[in-house]
């Protein structure tokens, strides 16, 4: 004698079938969506790569190739053998772009100017910190008059656009005497990463619990002290966050370098790498080449302190 399954049972095993298809489709759509992102964040990224190992020739052909056939390396060796090398209009002109060979008369320069844009980088990153640490720690747990207007001004000078802060700072630059000076990035560069590594920081320091500060207070340690030993290493992913926030933001930079650096003495990255474009003519495989190089450091960094980034820049953002 055979038992029928009963109508609740029908539907209930019609609701868990339902159930599977509908999180199996939502799991397609999901990576779906991500392989999309992955491909167009990455595909720039991918043909850099692979057309710096490239001819003239290969780069510029129909359909483009994603894998060079004829590899060379002939780019960085000028990247870093040419500074040996003298490169003059007559030298050029005799170079044929298409056949592979010809370089800009400053690649010379784009080391120097890595250089350039490293020590800036570094030297904004510590002197970010050693301002807006204290900065935050006292905003976040000393109760004072105007506390509450600080914190408002200093996030409100991000809402300025930086193209209109450069005639202020063009002056201001100039009657110090920094003008094609590396100290005159790094001093502008800290007026634009100081309020963001501000802004993280409050955020964290606050989320962190009040009675931390009193029992510090209470043991006898001073408020540096208690800032040094106690808040600094519960904040290590906020700070590792605003660290990289404040080297991509200097090494990346164009605008104030343009307008504050004249020669390779203080000329950053970004500046060479954009000359390349205005010489004799324009060789697309050495300006991916030189692409390549510059976002080497980045990279690294970015690799290294990975794990750090995501719960950095969320931290103190919800409060329990």
């Amino acid at each position: 004698m055979s038992i029928q399954p009963t109508t609740f049972e029908r539907g209930s095993e019609k609701y868990r079938t339902k159930s599977v298809w509908s999180e199996r489709g939502r799991s397609i759509a999901i990576f779906t969506a991500t392989m999309v992102i992955l491909i167009y964040v990455l595909a720039p990224v991918a043909w850099l790569v692979s057309s710096s190992f490239q001819s003239e020739v290969e780069i510029v052909s129909v359909p483009p190739h994603w894998i060079p056939q004829e590899p060379t390396l002939e780019n960085f060796d000028a990247i870093f053998f040419q500074e040996f090398e003298e490169v003059t209009y007559e030298t050029r002109r005799t170079v044929d772009p298409a056949a592979g060979g010809y370089i800009p008369s400053t690649a010379k320069d784009l080391l120097p100017s890595m250089w350039n844009s490293f020590i800036v980088s570094v030297s904004v990153v510590i002197l970010n910190l050693l301002v807006g640490i204290p900065a935050a720690y006292a905003m976040a747990k000393i109760r004072f008059w105007g506390r509450q207007a600080s914190i408002y001004t200093i996030l409100t000078t991000r809402v300025i656009p930086d193209i209109a802060l450069v005639v202020p700072f063009f002056l201001v630059i100039k009657n110090l005497g920094l003008l094609d000076h590396v100290m005159s990035l790094i001093i502008t560069y800290l007026a634009i990463t100081v309020p963001f590594t501000v802004f993280i920081l409050v955020s964290y320091f606050e989320s962190l619990p009040d009675e931390l500060d009193k029992a510090a207070r209470v043991d006898g340690c001073s408020r540096f002290q208690t800032m040094i030993n106690i808040f600094l290493p519960l904040a290590v992913p906020s700070l590792v966050a605003v660290t990289l926030f404040a080297f991509l933001a200097s090494w990346n930079e164009f605008l104030l370098a343009l307008m504050f650096t004249q020669t390779i003495a203080s000329q950053t990255l970004p500046i060479i790498v954009a000359s390349f474009t205005s010489d004799f003519t324009i060789s697309f495989s050495f300006i991916n080449a030189a692409g390549v190089v510059a976002i080497i450091p980045p990279v690294i960094i970015a690799i290294f302190f990975e794990r750090y980034i995501v719960s950095g820049l969320t931290a103190g953002a919800v409060k329990g």
